[in-house]
């Protein structure tokens, strides 16, 4: 750390990522900004989101009782590359008439059209994502991902699933994200976890959690994987919670699925929506605060090592509420810090 630098003083306004002075080749950890939307089947604003965690994150305390001084490692937000928003505002643009005609068959040209587009749109922003993953975990770098809408997530995963073959993924979401395609898009938020576990062979094992919404399909999906897909449902969570069995014994059991590496990806909406209420898909019942903090260290507690992650879906309130950005920003902190703290000799 700079000399100067004192991490109980106010964080100036133009400063880094929590306040911090880091380049990211002086960082431990690097967080890649995603602000892109294109699919968002219902509300919008997640790409908005980076900038939303950014500005509530200087508000953030530097010394966390669990973790201790993560930002003691360095870590540092790259820029928003202007080509991934422009890409993200023609997406937009051309997928508006889709979603508003809930979806597109073959007897329509013109949004047959548009769907190609933004799909090859999505292709060209995972290729982006998952090169400059690549990039930074060939520097030797954590890295982490904050969107933008959960379909984001597909670039960083599969460059994490190479450098660490034989990965799984922790999946903490409202929805199961397993859908072929949705509404035309092949890329969409909704099938995010289908093209994960369809299209990168390095990822062993997906373990989700808190999910709450899906389709009647998805759960065929889910039962016919042969246990590669395994759901922790929250309406199965929330009766052993009544039945009294304690939410660490719980924790124990979704990580007992994982393997030794394991990347998180964190829809918020996995979250109570009381704590993201300007989310895009908000689905009552899902975790507290607590409750998925206790998840995310459960993995460490196990020996296991967290490799990298993504955090998704974070909508700024249009009203100009930070509320959506300061539970994102803080739930970013305790994923960086737990990360770290998995990291042994």
């Amino acid at each position: 750390m700079p000399a100067a630098f004192d991490p109980s003083a106010a964080a100036p306004q133009d400063s880094g990522i929590f306040g911090l002075p880091h380049t990211p080749e002086e960082a431990h950890v690097v967080l890649i900004p995603v602000p892109f939307e294109a699919t968002t089947s219902y509300g919008g604003g997640t790409s908005d989101g980076p900038s939303a965690v950014l500005q509530a994150s200087r508000q953030v305390d530097l010394f966390d009782v669990d973790t201790g001084r993560p930002y003691e490692r360095g870590i540092a937000l790259l820029p928003e590359p202007e080509q991934w928003r422009a890409w993200n505002t023609r997406a937009k643009e051309r997928a508006v008439p889709i979603i508003e005609a809930g979806g597109i068959d073959a007897s329509q040209p013109e949004l047959m059209a548009a769907s190609k587009e933004v799909n090859g749109l999505c292709e060209q922003l995972h290729e982006a994502v998952y090169q400059t993953a690549k990039e930074w975990l060939g520097k030797g770098k954590r890295v982490g991902a904050v969107g933008g809408d959960h379909s984001i997530s597909y670039g960083i995963i599969r460059a994490h699933a190479e450098k660490y073959p034989g990965l799984g993924v922790l999946h903490l979401d409202a929805h199961a994200d397993l859908r072929d395609a949705y509404e035309g898009f092949a890329w969409s938020h909704a099938s995010i976890m289908h093209n994960v576990a369809e299209r990168i062979p390095g990822v062993k094992s997906l373990v989700q959690v808190a999910i709450r919404d899906m389709s009647e399909d998805e759960h065929r999906y889910i039962e016919s994987s042969g246990g590669r897909v395994k759901a922790f449902f929250d309406t199965e969570l929330q009766r052993k919670r009544f039945d009294g069995i304690p939410w660490n014994r719980q924790v124990d059991e979704i990580v007992q699925q994982l393997p030794q590496h394991v990347y998180l990806s964190f829809d918020i909406d996995g979250l109570d929506p009381t704590l993201c209420p300007h989310t895009g898909t908000p689905v009552p019942g899902g975790l507290s605060f607590p409750e998925a903090v206790a998840l995310i260290s459960g993995v460490v507690r196990s020996g296991r090592t967290i490799v990298g992650f993504d955090l998704t879906e974070v909508a700024p309130d249009p009203e100009g509420g930070e509320w959506d950005g300061n539970v994102g920003a803080r739930l970013l902190y305790k994923m960086i810090g737990w990360m770290l703290k998995s990291e042994r000799p």
